[in-house]
């Protein structure tokens, strides 16, 4: 039986994806199983080359899963086929994206960097620039709302790419290797971050890394090695 709270998340079940065919196909993922509850931050690791790329691609509707079952905030978005008709509307809306880099836009300023999904997926300008001062504050950078992108910290870029990855309410978001150019006092600092942005918003985060810096934070990992996950409890360290 499916855990209907953790649905509500991220729920994978038996998802596989195969490049190619006959004796050159390669099986990327295998029968993939993984569940993230609302308000939960997961860590996926893995060595290269390992599925971690290509399961976060299938979640994000990148790519197109071989066969499986995944199911976002309680929607479910492919079941042996897509079951969305428009996935760029899927991922503007219910997915938010975190990268390694922040590719926040040079000639916008921070708060209409925040506000542009909202816009794009139809809500007033005003209300927009709400929900990202709303968001700004919420991660300590409103002062940088006027901001040019070029005048921020690296640690204020990430801080303006997760309340991005925010803007649309979206119920998960995935984020790969957020931590890698940082140093360990501001990768704790985002860590900290999508923690508290998790259980605010109840958003399901995937943190694909191999930043050895975050990975005694997590509470549950799962690793993933030629194309299979295992899950396992993590330390959970405290990040207060």
């Amino acid at each position: 039986m499916v855990d209907t709270h953790k649905a509500a998340g991220i729920q994978i079940e038996g998802l596989s994806k195969r490049y190619g065919a006959g004796d050159t196909a390669v099986d990327a993922l295998k029968d993939v199983n993984m569940q993230v509850a609302p308000g939960e931050v997961v860590g996926l690791i893995g060595p290269s080359g390992s599925g971690k790329t290509t399961l976060l691609k299938c979640l994000g509707a990148v790519i197109e899963p071989t066969r499986g079952r995944m199911t976002l905030g309680g929607e479910v978005i492919y079941d042996n086929g897509w079951k969305i008709k428009d996935l760029r509307v899927l991922r503007r809306d219910r997915i938010g994206f975190i990268f390694q880099a922040p590719y926040l836009i040079p000639f916008l300023d921070v708060t209409d960097n925040v506000a542009l999904l909202p816009m794009l997926a139809g809500r007033p300008n005003g209300e927009a620039r709400a929900r990202a001062i709303e968001l700004l504050t919420a991660l300590d950078v409103a002062h940088r709302a006027k901001a040019e992108t070029s005048e921020l910290s690296g640690g204020e870029q990430q801080r303006v790419s997760i309340a991005r990855a925010l803007a649309n309410k979206p119920p998960v978001i995935l984020a790969d290797e957020p931590t890698a150019p940082l140093d360990s006092e501001r990768a704790l600092a985002v860590m900290r971050i999508l923690n508290q942005m998790a259980t605010q918003y109840q958003t399901a985060i995937i943190v694909v890394t191999h930043d050895e810096k975050i990975i005694p934070t997590f509470k549950r990992i799962y690793h993933i090695r030629d194309g299979r996950t295992v899950e396992e409890a993590g330390e959970g360290r405290a990040l207060e």
